[in-house]
């Protein structure tokens, strides 16, 4: 035993003799020699790969809480919503009783090209049973979705009767735009929930939409957009600024500051703008949210942003793993950075910071957000203040809404209940609604919420131990209908039909309107008069 501790001894002391008689080891000799060390005197088989992976994740750890490492199928998830389309066949889906549920095919996919119609179930895939093996939807997308070009035999039912479709996948748009209809009949709404390569287009195309339908004022929404893409919230912001507008700056250590100034004329210049923004709106959204502001070109509603003000570079790897590195700060064109604090090799404490926002009573009270004069700022134009530190401050504050809140409701999304009712409802009348409702205006004016649907929501509920409380129940019910309304026109129609049964319950949406329908309270404001 001693003859086997005095050998080990002796291999370490070579290995790091030879270090050794170099006059400094420098940091990546250092680190070279600890992978070393680790992977020939370990007790157990060292996987070289999993050692670097986690060696640059604790690298970057000790950095900023945005610089982060993804493996190859992690890279492909988050570059997929940004580069605005992905190869598959074409459907939006649910699971409904373990088996997947077409809700919609995408006009001119694959799988409307075969045939297949909402109210489809699909059992299998390929040599995949799908049906009845409690699959989790991120599981269902990895088996329907492919390479472009290959096929996919699905097995689906149909009623009583099992089809087989072969749909050969191909590339399919995500869509960046979630909302487009007219408020009133001079105010344009649009909802933007994420910044991809093809959300200025779809903004643009958005724009001139409405117009056409009458537009003079434009509400735009932002709310839990968590950002994306720098350089499509530059594209949207030319949209509504003059040419040669700045828009955003970014400096950084050892990369050199950059100035980016509207090279064209916008084709919204004139007519108010509202932007809604909140607690999750972050990164990409603040660059516009800010761009807007400090130009004096419209205002905020809402809450404080979320405060990311870092830029990040990707550095990719050959095997499709990627570092997603902090090069820079941005700053709005007043000169604020509106990053919020955070401690370095701290990342759990700045995800906590909303929060402490909460805990704080800051959704709730304006005079709770932080306003150091050392961070004071003022807007281009009408030189009104805004600060920097956190977020973007709006100008009109609007408290978070729980009236609608009930664990009630809670246990009826959580346990998938209204989804499924829905579901079920549509699926069971969807020829008769079509028939009376040929379009989401015609139901949006007309329907009327059937009892029908209300009873069975509730009755599913107490059968799977929600148990019905009316008290709850009439706290949660303008929030349960709009939901219930909202679920059937998107099951009907499109996707974005749903949120123009939500927008009317909303207080930041109505906040809005308020604004945007008093000129004389929106250009005081927009002026920086109390």
């Amino acid at each position: 035993m001693k003859k086997i501790f005095v050998s080990l001894f002796a291999i370490a002391v070579i290995l790091f003799s030879v270090e050794a008689q170099q006059p400094e080891m420098t940091p990546d000799q250092k680190l070279r020699t600890a992978e070393a060390v680790i992977e020939r005197f370990y007790v157990e088989d060292v996987n070289s790969d999993t050692l670097v992976t986690e060696a640059i994740k604790a690298m970057l750890k000790a950095l900023d809480p945005h610089s982060a490492y993804s493996s190859p199928e992690e890279t492909k998830e988050f570059t997929e919503p940004l580069d605005g389309k992905f190869s598959g066949i074409g459907i939006q889906f649910n699971m409904l009783e373990d088996t997947v549920y077409v809700i919609q095919t995408i006009s001119g996919g694959p799988s409307e090209k075969v045939g297949i119609m909402p109210g489809d179930r699909i059992v299998s895939a390929n040599d995949t049973v799908i049906a009845g093996k409690k699959m989790l939807n991120t599981a269902v997308m990895k088996v329907l979705r492919g390479p472009k070009g290959s096929t996919v035999k699905l097995g689906v039912k149909r009623g009583d009767e099992m089809i087989d479709f072969n749909v050969v996948r191909d590339d399919i748009p995500l869509y960046s735009v979630d909302e487009t209809f007219m408020a009133d009949p001079t105010t344009g709404y649009i909802r933007i929930t994420r910044f991809a390569e093809d959300t200025p287009r779809e903004v643009h195309e958005a724009i001139a939409k409405l117009r056409k339908q009458g537009m003079k004022k434009l509400i735009l929404d932002l709310s839990d957009n968590g950002g994306g893409y720098l350089g499509a919230a530059f594209e949207i912001a030319q949209e509504f600024l003059p040419k040669g507008a700045p828009v955003v700056s970014t400096a950084g250590r050892a990369t050199p500051p950059q100035s980016f100034v509207t090279e064209e004329q916008g084709s919204f210049l004139d007519g108010e703008l509202v932007i809604i923004t909140n607690q999750f709106s972050a990164s990409a959204s603040e660059i516009l949210a800010g761009a807007i502001q400090d130009n004096d070109r419209g205002l905020i509603v809402g809450r404080r942003t979320f405060g990311k003000g870092l830029v990040q570079r990707p550095f990719p790897f050959p095997d499709g793993s990627m570092i997603r590195l902090t090069v820079s700060r941005y700053f709005t064109p007043s000169g604020r950075c509106i990053q919020k604090h955070y401690d370095k090799g701290h990342g759990e404490d700045y995800q906590l910071e909303v929060l402490n926002r909460y805990k704080a009573g800051e959704l709730w009270h304006s005079d709770s957000i932080p306003r150091p004069d050392s961070l004071r700022y003022e807007t281009l134009h009408n030189k009104r203040p805004v600060y920097g530190g956190g977020g973007i401050i709006p100008d009109v504050f609007v408290p978070a809404d729980t009236s609608y809140y009930s664990t009630y409701y809670r246990d009826l999304v959580a346990k998938g209940y209204i989804n499924r009712t829905t579901i079920n409802y549509v699926d069971a009348h969807r020829a008769e609604l079509l028939a009376k409702y040929p379009d989401d205006n015609v139901f949006q004016k007309n329907f009327v919420l059937p009892q029908e649907l209300v009873d069975d929501l509730i009755k599913r509920g107490n059968e799977g131990g929600v148990e019905y409380n009316e008290e709850m129940w009439l706290r949660s019910k303008p929030l349960i209908e709009a939901i219930l309304k909202g679920l059937v026109a998107r099951d009907l129609y499109e996707n974005a039909s749903y949120f123009k049964h939500l927008t009317p319950i909303s207080k930041e949406y109505n906040a809005a309107m308020e604004l945007i329908s008093d000129p004389v309270r929106y250009q005081r404001l927009l002026k920086g008069e109390n």
